[in-house]
């Protein structure tokens, strides 16, 4: 099996190039389409261009392990269901020539084979988390979170839907989808001993905060700005990859995802919140809890850090993303220590 984590970085490139390529005949594609690789993340992304058409898609290889073909369709059932709901406008999955939506495309040259889906192209931009007052959009942000969280309340799900469950254990605890927080970049034995008291403290409050069905839901799970695109007076919400069963509050503080530690997220989560409630009611122990999630999802971002470290993300968060954690860690325990 190839894993992208034995391979160099150059070799890694090129297999995936190969899959992609190979990915587009599955597809009622026009011939002259050629893939570019946009993202690497827990999965590569593709721009596809067919430029005598003049249209575009975006073909999502699927990191090996990590879902099956299952929990993809199951991924693409609910953001299709939120779609037709007009509860968020969400990317549209288009079928291969077999008409499956989730496609397997293997290359003589590569080992294994991988889980491909192709989208139609959504136009719009990512809100500028350097350079733009992000109130706003975080307030539209809570509007979609809460409009979606309606959603999955009344929908009836298929017949063996599959989806990650995002909890303590899953996260920091017995079990890590991401990895243990201990394996973090630059962690020392101060960190480790800080880190551990804030890890077993999340545990704590979680446990009293409980998983009822009006905490706990199916969630997009990685609702940051930088899977949001802006067209026009249109947000439309991307990268469902992470979607699964967690507390609705999580999706809060993901959209706080890499500058938790920035003076401004207070005020952000109050207009996130403000938008949310003029699509539902959100209790106020639901509220004061949220600090308790940003927490969890720092650490967890720790924790992928460090089981993701041949991604340009990850090298770009390094040992810096860890050392900056423990005046958060430190202000948590102050606060519900």
């Amino acid at each position: 099996m190839l894993d992208v984590r034995d391979v160099p970085h150059e070799q890694q490139l090129m297999s995936l190039h190969r899959l992609a390529a190979a990915a587009l005949a599955l597809y009622p594609l026009p011939a002259d389409c050629k893939p570019q690789l946009i993202s690497l993340s827990e999965n590569a992304i593709y721009r596809v261009d067919s430029p005598g058409s003049n249209r575009r898609w975006a073909l999502r290889i699927h990191r090996e392990g990590y879902h099956s073909r299952n929990a993809i369709a199951s991924e693409l059932a609910w953001l299709t269901a939120l779609r037709d709901a007009s509860a968020a406008l969400t990317p549209k999955p288009v079928a291969g020539r077999d008409g499956s939506l989730v496609q397997v495309v293997s290359h003589p040259t590569v080992p294994g084979a991988r889980h491909v889906v192709l989208f139609e192209w959504e136009e719009g931009e990512e809100p500028d988390v350097e350079r733009q007052d992000l109130r706003e959009p975080f307030e539209v942000l809570g509007e979609i979170a809460a409009q979606m969280h309606l959603h999955v309340r009344r929908w009836p799900k298929p017949a063996g839907f599959e989806r990650l469950t995002w909890d303590f254990d899953t996260a920091l605890g017995s079990c890590p989808h991401w990895g243990a927080w201990r394996h973090g970049m630059g962690l020392t034995a101060e960190l480790d001993a800080l880190f551990g008291r804030t890890v077993e403290r999340i545990g704590r409050r979680l446990e009293a905060f409980g998983k009822s069905p009006e905490r706990f839901d199916l969630i997009h799970g990685d609702m940051r700005l930088a899977n949001l695109l802006i067209d026009g007076e249109t947000t439309k919400v991307i990268d469902f990859d992470d979607c699964g069963f967690s507390w609705l509050m999580y999706d809060c503080a993901t959209a706080v995802s890499f500058f938790e530690h920035r003076p401004e997220v207070p005020e952000l989560i109050r207009a996130w919140v403000r938008g949310y409630r003029r699509v539902s009611p959100l209790p106020r122990e639901d509220e004061e809890e949220v600090p308790t999630f940003v927490m969890l999802r720092r650490l967890l971002l720790v924790a992928w850090i460090g089981s993701h470290s041949e991604t340009p993300l990850a090298q770009s968060m390094g040992s810096d993303y860890t050392r900056g954690t423990a005046p958060l860690c430190q202000r948590y325990l102050a606060r519900f220590g």
